[in-house]
């Protein structure tokens, strides 16, 4: 993403906008399958119950000058990332991705051959981590957009409980964890916008431009009793604050056990911290459980997890908080905590 957001008047930033939507529109309804949502707004997925499983629905764009520059990222790369980034979504909530409808917003200096060259990384990507695009729109805009609405399944626990992570099941005295490494994407973004060439700054350039959603990773640690989650898409920090404000609860994250690739401490050995920290679009999955639910789970799942941090208790009246400590326990001061379209 673009470190570029504008102010709008009157809104108090993405995620307070969202908030007020929520209040309006009322996150979630028990009305019963068939009669409203089990979870609207809040979460990183919608979900309708059905008979036997559970629908989960998400969208997401992408707009030339906010999400990505024409010119920067192949065509290819701009219809991967369009359909990973609700991949990520659904993965989030541990299900599985289904079908996909595509808005396409074409300007006139758009070539056809550029617009086959986005479908066929969309495609790819569907084939890779599942999923197939089934219809969508096409129309003439002023400025190039591609916009994508996804529809996978879950699993139930019982009659009227879908498998899933939320946001919401956080509680105090759980462990934080990671399925990955994070900070590449950002490092990769700033290594585009800078020009740099290095070995390293094209591997970082390569996680940007090429993500990979933890499709089987959300199913395994659902299946292992996994019951909170989000993923990294607007920076560690900032996820991990969508979990406590969803939850009502505080954080701490050992900064110093947080997965980086060595390539970002190389290319960024003085910055490498804060944008692992606040950087985003890496795709990774942030779960959160009782420490006796990791000791549950089998090796293979468990080598995919790196323990971050723990959820604390917020002060009596106070708004959910997240700090990241250094392994002296000192705060670790952070530039940035994240993305946010309307820079509030």
């Amino acid at each position: 993403m673009l470190d570029t957001p504008t102010n709008v008047p009157g809104r108090t930033g993405e995620f307070g906008l969202i908030r007020q939507l929520q209040g309006l529109l009322g996150a979630e309804s028990d009305a019963g399958p068939g009669k409203g949502p089990f979870i609207g707004i809040g979460d990183d997925c919608a979900v309708v119950l059905r008979d036997e499983s559970a629908g989960l629905l998400t969208a997401d764009a992408m707009v030339d000058g906010v999400h990505f520059k024409a010119g920067q990222i192949d065509w290819f790369d701009l219809g991967w990332k369009a359909i990973v980034s609700n991949q990520s979504d659904i993965a989030a909530m541990g299900g599985i991705p289904e079908h996909a409808l595509v808005t396409l917003g074409v300007t006139q200096d758009v070539t056809t051959p550029q617009i086959e060259a986005v479908y066929r990384g969309m495609a790819a990507a569907t084939t890779e981590f599942g999923g197939e695009i089934v219809g969508g729109d096409t129309v003439r805009s002023p400025v190039f957009f591609l916009s994508v609405a996804l529809f996978g399944t879950a699993g139930m626990r019982e009659a009227s409980e879908p498998a899933l992570l939320r946001r919401d099941r956080a509680k105090v005295g759980d462990l934080v964890a990671v399925t990955g490494p994070v900070g590449g994407s950002a490092g990769g973004l700033r290594a585009l916008s800078e020009g740099r060439n290095s070995k390293d700054a094209e591997y970082l350039k390569n996680i940007h431009f090429r993500p990979h959603p933890r499709v089987q990773a959300g199913r395994e640690l659902v299946a292992h009793g996994f019951a909170c989650g989000i993923d990294v898409s607007d920076g560690l920090l900032s996820d991990v604050t969508r979990i406590c404000e969803s939850s009502g609860v505080d954080a701490e994250i050992e900064a110093h056990n947080v997965p980086v690739p060595d390539e970002l401490k190389r290319e960024y050995p003085e910055d490498w911290l804060d944008l692992a920290l606040g950087g985003g679009e890496d795709y990774e999955l942030i779960v959160v459980a009782p420490e006796q639910t990791f000791r549950g789970i089998d090796e293979s799942v468990a080598n995919k997890l790196h323990v971050i941090g723990k959820i604390t208790g917020p002060p009596p009246e106070s708004q959910p908080s997240v700090v990241a400590k250094a392994a002296d326990g000192s705060t670790v001061p952070v530039a940035k905590y994240g993305w946010d379209h309307f820079g509030g």
